[in-house]
């Protein structure tokens, strides 16, 4: 059995660990220094913008496209394998447009994806209050409604595919911490081989590394004298809750505008946000609540009825941004024979989790080819 050790339980790791789990031979290990989603996932709204995003083509539109499809089997196959029900909003995504914004680029998007086989809905002004009437902005000037995009709770999906991955034989040890690599030099092609993760409780023999630790990616690669350099970029957002629901009970889209998201959760709440606030020259990441109001006060200037809204609880997140590599990073660590890196992903971790996990697969399959095990 091939030994493959992943690092980092968040919604990625968690991914790749179950398809992993369907290749038989497969002996695969999860260590997390903390719990399931604790990181980044954990502060992730879980919108799916795949097919409203303008990527056409090459990679970054190859990986929405197959997480998209992949979504659509995962869900029901995780449900029929753990019994868990994943909160998954199928309302779609609707997309507020504003005067200055491209209607000619829209149109030849959405037929651009109907011939791709996906649908892509621009209406105009009347369209918006027809649909969502608690819009009510005099710059709108119409919208795009993406009906095969989702939303899903993050947490919820990681720990259903942590309960699925682990019936098929994963283990997950959380509460484990790298310490340091055992590695080993092949003299035939001057690569490096890593045989052994010292952890604070004990030693893991490895044949496979995938590193998925999202901002603790940086140090492990350090570790291993490949420095990776992924910077937080801080998010905050709040939940609030209406009196009722905002616009049609039976129609509630995930609401974008401005870059900013209104999440409906059910039950007359709601996440708003998120902003993005980039780190300081010295590393640090400090909320400031400033930008968090101006993001309140953008989304009530196009959904008025947000003013009645009760605040329940704000929070934050960091999310994984690589400096001068495009996210994600999926591939070999340069130098290394058997360490792959699937990490970086800022802020399109939920969206691209099946799509990494599938070509984390495909590359694990290529190397063994290439080098006989």
């Amino acid at each position: 059995m091939s030994q493959i050790v992943i690092i980092g339980c968040g919604v990625v790791g968690a991914a790749i660990a179950y398809e992993l789990s369907l290749i038989p031979g497969l002996d695969v290990t999860v260590i997390e220094k903390n719990t399931p989603a604790s990181g980044s996932t954990g502060a992730a709204l879980g919108v799916l913008m795949g097919i409203i995003s303008h990527k056409k083509k090459g990679r970054a539109w190859r990986l929405r496209a197959t997480s998209i499809e992949r979504y659509a089997t995962l869900i029901p196959e995780l449900k029929e394998k753990t019994g868990v029900d994943i909160s998954v909003n199928n309302c779609g995504i609707f997309k507020l447009l504003f005067a200055g914004d491209n209607l000619e680029k829209w149109h030849k998007l959405s037929e651009f994806r109907q011939k791709q086989g996906w649908d892509l809905t621009i209406g105009d002004r009347q369209f918006v209050s027809q649909q969502c009437p608690h819009i009510v902005n005099p710059d709108i000037i119409g919208a795009v409604y993406s009906p095969q995009d989702k939303q899903i709770d993050p947490v919820q999906l990681t720990k259903a595919l942590v309960a699925a991955a682990t019936i098929n034989g994963v283990k997950f040890e959380f509460g484990v911490k790298v310490e340091d690599f055992v590695t080993q030099a092949n003299a035939e092609d001057e690569s490096i081989t890593c045989k052994q993760l010292i952890t604070n409780t004990g030693k893991i023999e490895v044949e496979r590394l995938i590193i998925s630790a999202g901002l603790g990616s940086t140090p492990l690669t350090k570790s291993l004298q490949q420095t990776i350099p992924i910077r937080p970029v801080l998010g905050q957002a709040i939940k609030f809750k209406l009196d009722r629901a905002l616009g049609q009970t039976h129609f509630q889209p995930v609401i974008t505008g401005n870059d900013i998201h209104i999440v409906p959760l059910g039950n007359s709440e709601y996440w708003l946000g998120a902003t993005v606030e980039f780190s300081t020259e010295t590393g640090e990441s400090i909320a400031d609540e400033k930008l968090l109001e101006q993001t309140i006060q953008k989304a009530i200037a196009f959904c008025p009825e947000l003013k009645n809204a009760s605040i329940l609880k704000t929070w934050l997140g960091r999310r994984p941004r690589p400096e001068g590599i495009p996210a994600p990073i999926i591939n070999n660590l340069s130098g290394y024979r058997n360490i792959l890196l699937a990490t970086a992903h800022y802020r399109n971790g939920v969206l691209l989790a099946p799509a990494t996990a599938l070509e984390v697969v495909t590359t694990i399959v290529q190397n063994s080819m290439s080098y006989g095990n």
